[in-house]
């Protein structure tokens, strides 16, 4: 019989090292030195918007999160939100800049699309006049290229022997069938069929109807005929001489009515998705000055040219006047008017990093904001807006330090002064507003570089930055900081942010030469002058 005890030994051993397990895979998973993530705390009715990055980096979370060296991301809360990124320009420096703002409003925008082309002739009303049999040409009476003819005229005369056969054969069929008017039935209609036959052969090969009235009423056949117009417009191609011999299927003219034209558009790829058929076309044609035509899109050719990456539009024009003439050159601008009004900025008050568009949001007394926004079409100096601002608001539109196209956001919004109101401001050192939070911390001098007034620390925890212990470079607000200070040296010290990412040291006090051991293993005690270790004094030198 096994006893119980063992068996409850035996428990309590295989607990304690599944605990122990778990132990060294959650420290496996946490970083040296770092400390838990705090659970947000509200206070009254704070709202958390969201988590950024410690360190200043263009990262945010929408819940807690620890960044890659274990430190917490700082909640941002909305009434603070306001003020992230604001930057203030004094009167003076704002008149000395040429600072101007314009509001945002809402107005109706036209879908404009601007593009070139050239004048054609309407494939249409474009007719070809070609022989149907063979002859030769005995008088022309068309004999240049460009000259304008109307319904009907005669283009030429022409002698066939197989227009003389034709006209023999239904001058016999018609006086035969005239002299069988006592014959059977059978017989009348069948004379009646040949000559019916002849006269749709010699109709079949364009002879007018007054000539073959003539034949008909003189049953005579003529030696030549002439052949007419079968449109007006403008001989475009002339192909025959008067005495040329002409074969069946030669093209003779080619006549043109130019009362109404073509205009071939070439429509870039990226504006295709905003024409279409129906849109209304405004035209002008350099050679005739600044007198606009009016036309419509009538068709949207379905191939695209690789080489240009566009795409030809038809656009049909009235021509009654005969001005625009086939192979102009035109400027077209294609527009179609949205019937609703769209939030609109100036194109000038947009600026594009790389990343996003932003606008400087002037929130009034010298003090502006970036803000991101979407963008839609953009008219003459008008752009919609489809997210980030509101009508009403203001946004900055011309000043010379944003005038350089390669400049960024962040190097604008830096270029702009700090407030009236300085905790110091020499001549070597860094501006800092005495309203921005202290953060205070133990530290070990790693390195000092004068030349860039900066220097490297091993610091203990930042609670308030909820930062872990760590060695990373400060800017110094003064050079005179670290008079006397050399690498080694144990100090508690302050700094501010005035920036994401903008670390900068403002008071330096040393520690007790005795005591090394605070700044690295971040424990809190006094120095000589009885002050909380972390508790730097305001006046900014070190003892």
């Amino acid at each position: 019989m096994i006893r119980p005890a063992p068996l409850i030994l035996v428990g309590v051993l295989l607990m304690a090292m599944v605990g122990f397990g778990g132990y060294l895979l959650g420290q496996r998973g946490q970083p040296p030195h770092a400390t838990p993530a705090a659970t947000p705390t509200v206070s009254g009715e704070r709202t958390i918007l969201y988590y950024r990055n410690p360190m200043g980096q263009p990262d945010t979370s929408s819940v807690p999160k620890k960044d890659s060296m274990g430190m917490d991301y700082i909640p941002v809360y909305a009434e603070d939100a306001g003020d992230a990124g604001v930057v203030q320009v004094a009167p003076g420096r704002m008149q000395t800049l040429g600072v101007r703002t314009e509001t945002v409003k809402r107005e109706q925008l036209e879908n404009a699309i601007h593009a070139a082309g050239r004048i054609e002739a309407d494939e249409s009303r474009t007719h070809v006049i070609t022989a149907k049999f063979d002859g030769f040409i005995e008088r022309l009476y068309v004999d240049t290229t460009g000259q304008s003819v109307q319904r009907g005229q005669a283009l030429f005369e022409v002698y066939s022997p197989e227009l003389v056969t034709a006209q023999r054969e239904y001058g016999i069929a018609a006086r035969a069938l005239a002299q069988l008017q006592g014959a059977d039935e059978s017989t009348r209609q069948g004379m009646k069929s040949l000559a019916e036959a002849s006269l749709a052969r010699l109709r079949n090969w364009d002879i007018s109807s007054d000539q073959l009235r003539a034949l008909t009423a003189s049953g005579e056949a003529r030696r030549s005929l002439s052949l007419r117009a079968p449109v007006a417009g403008i001989v475009t191609e002339k192909n025959i001489q008067q005495g040329l011999r002409i074969a069946a299927g030669d093209v003779l003219y080619r006549i043109t009515d130019l009362s109404q034209v073509w205009l071939i558009a070439q429509v870039f790829e990226q504006d295709l998705a905003r024409v279409h058929v129906g849109a209304i076309a405004r035209v002008r044609i350099d050679a005739l000055g600044e007198d606009a035509f009016a036309g419509s899109v009538a068709y949207v050719y379905p191939t695209l040219d690789a080489a240009t990456r566009s795409v030809p539009v038809r656009i049909v024009l009235d021509n009654p006047d005969g001005r625009l003439k086939p192979g102009m050159f035109a400027r077209v601008e294609l527009v179609s008017t949205s019937t609703e009004a769209r939030l609109t900025a100036p194109a000038s008050a947009v600026l594009d990093n790389g990343i996003e568009r932003i606008v400087l949001l002037a929130q009034g007394e010298g003090r502006f904001a970036p803000r991101a926004v979407r963008v839609g079409r953009q008219q003459g100096d008008r752009i919609e807006i489809l997210g980030g601002l509101a009508e009403g608001d203001d946004v900055v539109v011309s000043a010379n330090f944003l005038i350089d196209a390669d400049s960024r956001m962040m190097a604008a919004v830096s270029g702009f002064a700090a407030p009236a109101e300085i905790a110091h401001d020499d001549h070597d050192g860094h501006t800092v507003d005495p309203s921005l939070p202290r953060h205070k911390a133990e530290a070990t001098v790693e390195s000092i570089d004068l030349a860039k007034g900066s220097i490297v620390l091993h610091h203990g925890p930042v609670p308030s930055l909820h930062w872990p212990p760590m060695t990373m470079p400060f800017t110094l607000s003064d050079p005179a900081l670290v008079d006397g200070l050399a690498p080694g040296q144990s100090i508690q010290f302050e700094f501010v942010e005035p920036g994401p990412g903008q670390w900068i040291v403002t008071a330096i006090h040393v520690q007790d030469a005795a005591r090394p051991e605070h700044a690295a293993d971040g424990h809190s005690g006094k120095n000589d002058s009885g002050m909380e270790a972390g508790d730097g004094g305001g006046d900014g030198h070190h003892h």
